[in-house]
């Protein structure tokens, strides 16, 4: 999804998090963050293991509640969030996992519309242990979308993929989200995975958001392009890599997890 800065600058904010902490202890893992995210707008968080990427997103989901700070956390109740691990219930078939908790007349029309735009369309029958990693991951994009979210958050959701499968996600979730335009933010190890995707990337440092990147260049982003260079190297850089730590690396230079 390519961005456009003007356009997404002049939307009012869909996240907005002013001066967030969260402490475990004597230990301090988010030391006043500021964020907003916008209607339409791709931004992937980067950082080092421990670096409070997941307890950031899980702060947004408002699924820790011992987050604190002076300022504020403004979220919308319409969210979803995608983990590694699908999570889908292994006693329920496709189709059941799509619209869990979707109370209305139209849930099953929901439900398919949205395994089709996933490439599923004739599996809503299946049961999950029926899928592929690959497949059982679209069922979970699929249920993340079938609410049209406002927001969409998502912790690392292909890690576990080969790079092939891992590629093609990549371009089904590219399209889903430029087709919905909900705000997402994707936490992910992966430096060039944050590139192809996001418009705006941020590397979060000992719980500070110590760079900021909007990404130029036009989607699809092959990996080879100068700009996406110069952006690998500079991100890499932020998190302390040395560019021969990462070099001879095709399918994406990734942090230790």
């Amino acid at each position: 999804m390519a961005s456009h800065p003007g356009r997404l600058t002049a939307a009012p904010p869909t996240v907005r998090i002013r001066g967030l902490v969260r402490r475990f202890g004597a230990r301090t893992i988010l030391g006043g963050v500021d964020l907003d995210l916008r209607k339409g707008e791709f931004v992937a968080l980067l950082g080092r293991s421990g670096s409070g990427k997941s307890t950031l997103l899980r702060a947004i989901a408002e699924l820790d509640h011992d987050v604190t700070g002076s300022g504020e956390l403004h979220v919308p109740e319409n969210r979803a969030v995608v983990f590694q691990d699908t999570r889908l219930l292994p006693w329920a078939r496709v189709l059941d996992n799509v619209i869990l908790g979707l109370d209305e007349p139209s849930a099953r029309e929901r439900g398919l519309a949205a395994l089709a735009e996933v490439g599923l369309a004739g599996r809503e029958g299946a049961w999950p242990v029926e899928l592929s990693g690959g497949e059982q991951q679209r069922v979970a994009l699929a249920r993340s979308l079938v609410r049209e979210p406002d927001l969409v958050l998502a912790d690392e959701p292909f890690g576990a993929l080969d790079a092939l499968t891992r590629m093609r996600m990549h371009d089904l979730l590219r399209e889903l989200c430029a087709r919905h335009r909900p705000a997402v933010l994707l936490v992910t190890h992966d430096v060039d995975e944050a590139i192809a995707l996001a418009d705006r990337v941020l590397v979060l440092v000992e719980g500070r958001i110590a760079e900021e990147r909007r990404i130029d260049v036009p989607a699809p982003r092959p990996l080879r392009h100068p700009r996406f260079l110069e952006h690998r190297e500079a991100l890499l850089a932020a998190l302390g890599v040395a560019p021969a730590a990462a070099g001879g690396v095709d399918s994406g230079a990734e942090l230790e997890s």
